[in-house]
């Protein structure tokens, strides 16, 4: 049986872990079945808003039940780290989201759970337990909800009240029992609809519910067809790979500062690349300069076909 001190010493040790690791935030909520998000899930997916993302309709008892992941999970904790940009691309050039001005976080982040579960290992002993960064199936923001860290906006995204939303969000789930926050229930949107008046496309829909299949970052990124569907000319605001536009526009977000992980610092050629540059990019080149970048994601002949489809 193991009593309140030790789950009390464990729960600081997991936070301090978490500060010399370098993430901003750490809560912790109770491993349990995420009964209503598996009904929004799958109303979803119904609607079709996910689009060619077939891989979002995978695993679909393992996104809401923890224990499905981890046998006999009892604490799922969430761990946020900013990636917000001291500095800004080129005004006038093709954008990009400033999650990609930097290395890949998943290349990043990956390492340091890996680390997170060597250290609470090595104190407390055996555990069980897995860590996840946006590459598995996790509902990753309704976890950091149950953890207290922030509320789900209207444009779909986690947002805390101190620091915005320009956060990488990774999950630990483990079978140790720790102290639990208290989940965050109030939604400090309010009335205001920037993200939903200003969406270029018109992706976010009520109550939080957000078309996959029209938004930007979806057509720059996950779309992997030879052409981008003409209805969306002229929609994509000069956007070349994901969009920041509900993010841009969330008030909550005057308070983001730049983030001390130099694993994000924008890659040079991301701030300073023109939009002819970005037309006589080779291949080769590519492979080069974007090798640790998100952009690699859409490889070369995606990012052609996105520079094209905003030129003309």
């Amino acid at each position: 049986m193991i009593n309140d001190v030790n789950i009390r010493q464990r729960t600081y040790l997991v936070r301090s872990i978490a500060s010399q690791l370098g993430f901003d935030y750490c809560g912790i909520a109770r491993a349990r079945r995420l009964d209503e998000d598996a009904r929004r899930l799958e109303s979803w997916l119904n609607k079709g808003f996910n689009g060619t993302m077939e891989y979002m309709a995978n695993h679909f008892d393992l996104r809401i039940d923890p224990s499905k992941l981890v046998p006999g999970a009892r604490s799922v904790i969430t761990l946020l780290i900013n990636y917000f940009p001291a500095q800004q691309q080129l005004p006038g050039s093709p954008k990009i989201s400033k999650y990609a001005y930097g290395y890949d976080y998943h290349d990043v982040i990956r390492p340091k759970l890996n680390l997170f579960l060597q250290q609470l290992t090595e104190q407390v002993g055996e555990i069980n337990g897995r860590g996840f960064v946006d590459s598995a199936p996790v509902l990753e923001r309704s976890w950091a909800q149950q953890a207290g860290i922030g509320w789900i906006g209207k444009n779909g995204n986690l947002i805390n009240k101190r620091s915005g939303s320009f956060f990488f969000i990774a999950t630990l789930i483990t079978d140790l029992e720790l102290e639990y926050n208290e989940p965050f229930t109030t939604n400090h949107c309010g009335t205001c609809t920037r993200c939903i008046d200003q969406c270029p496309t018109e992706a976010i829909l009520p109550d939080k519910v957000i078309d996959g299949s029209r938004c930007i970052s979806y057509f720059t990124i996950e779309l992997k067809d030879a052409l981008v569907p003409g209805e969306m000319k002229g929609k994509f605001d000069n956007w070349m790979f994901g969009c920041d536009v509900c993010q841009d526009v969330c008030p909550w977000n005057r308070f983001s500062k730049a983030t001390h992980e130099t694993a994000f610092v924008p890659i040079p050629e991301v701030l300073n690349f023109s939009k002819k540059d970005w037309e006589e990019l080779t291949e080769e080149s590519f492979k080069v300069v974007f090798k640790n970048s998100p952009l690699k994601r859409s490889k070369y002949e995606g990012i052609k076909r996105n520079i094209k489809f905003i030129s003309s």
